[in-house]
């Protein structure tokens, strides 16, 4: 059974830092592009950034670029969002994903798998 497990959200203030990370169990994780998106109340879910399977290329959405940054462990089976200069506008659970696809990273359709999210609220 596969399992995606967020952890390391909170509060933080307006300009602070949080690392988020997703442990991943029961599937072979250097072959999954590893995905984070968030879901704000009252608003559709959004793509944040993603990484490859195993060049670990990045991509990021535009509003997040330079500050935010994912990383990976392959030998930990765990992804990372490291977020920076956070702004109350990133208020949201955040969720990581597992797809096999890369071409399609921004398409939370494409994503397998799904973690439970972690709360991260920036306070002004």
């Amino acid at each position: 059974q596969v399992h995606l497990v967020e952890s390391g959200g909170g509060l933080v203030q307006d300009g602070g830092s949080l690392r988020l990370s997703c442990v991943t169990s029961g599937l072979t994780f250097i072959g999954y592009t590893m995905g984070w998106f968030r879901q704000a109340p009252g608003k559709e879910r959004e793509f944040v950034g993603a990484i490859s399977s195993r060049q670990s290329t990045t991509y990021y959405q535009d509003s997040v670029k330079g500050r935010f940054t994912i990383s990976r462990d392959n030998t930990k089976n765990t992804v990372y969002l490291q977020m920076n200069s956070l702004k109350p506008e990133d208020t949201a659970v955040y969720y990581c994903a597992a797809s096999t696809y890369w071409a399609e990273q921004r398409d939370g359709q494409y994503y397998s798998y799904w973690g439970q999210g972690t709360q991260v609220t920036v306070s002004s």
